[in-house]
């Protein structure tokens, strides 16, 4: 029996994975800020739970802060660049190969779920919504932040430039965003479709930039 491919488009292996890594650490900015909201809506020492880490960054500035952070990728090359960042940074972080539609967590295992600007690259998206209800413990948050399906050239422009890349790597994120993510990234009435298709019913929406955070809470 053929087992259905994870994600969607290209893997996120060797050369890829590593060309990634370079150029979204060259600002860790977003990923302080993220870790920073993350801490203000659980309690220290958490448990929480990233999903699609890539590089490991924000997983990193999470743990910075006190919470007790798993993360579970699909990109074997990820991993291993995820725990040597985690080794460099001098902190605590359980990384693991996994499947976001099959995660390896019991039941409730979990306080908050993150995943940022990975879920438009699940092929069973509504599955992994449902996993990351099943292992949040009651009243446990989930968000998912991902790219805008309605950004425009100009925010997209805009982004780009504040990620202080070379003018061949801007050119490649200018058009990777153009042909390859926005054709991906799913719109507010579609997210929130799949909202209601999945276990928790629900979810709130709010945007900033390009980005659109979509807010999950378990009853």
């Amino acid at each position: 029996m053929t087992t259905a491919k994870a994600y969607r488009g290209l893997g996120m292996e060797g050369a890829i994975a590593t060309w990634y890594t370079k150029n979204t650490g060259r600002d860790l900015s977003r990923f302080e800020k993220t870790a920073r909201l993350v801490a203000e809506r659980v309690r220290p020492g958490s448990d929480v739970l990233e999903v699609a880490p890539g590089p490991g960054y924000l997983a990193i500035e999470m743990a910075r802060r006190g919470l007790t952070v798993t993360s579970i990728d699909i990109s074997h090359s990820f991993v291993r660049i995820a725990q040597e960042n985690v080794h460099r940074a001098n902190v605590t972080v359980d990384v693991r190969h996994g499947n976001a539609s099959a995660l390896p967590f019991a039941d409730a295992s979990f306080d908050f779920v993150v995943c940022v600007a990975a879920f438009k690259n699940f092929s069973d998206p509504v599955g992994a919504i449902n996993e990351m209800h099943r292992v949040l413990r009651p009243g446990g948050q989930a968000s998912i932040f991902d790219l805008r399906k309605d950004a425009t050239r100009e925010e997209i422009d805009a982004e780009v430039e504040r990620m202080q890349l070379s003018p061949w790597n801007a050119w490649v994120t200018r058009w990777t965003f153009s042909l390859m993510l926005l054709k991906r990234a799913y719109s507010r009435a579609v997210f929130e479709q799949m909202a209601a298709q999945s276990c928790f019913g629900r979810c709130d929406v709010t945007s900033d930039g390009i980005t659109s955070e979509f807010r999950f809470t378990k009853a």
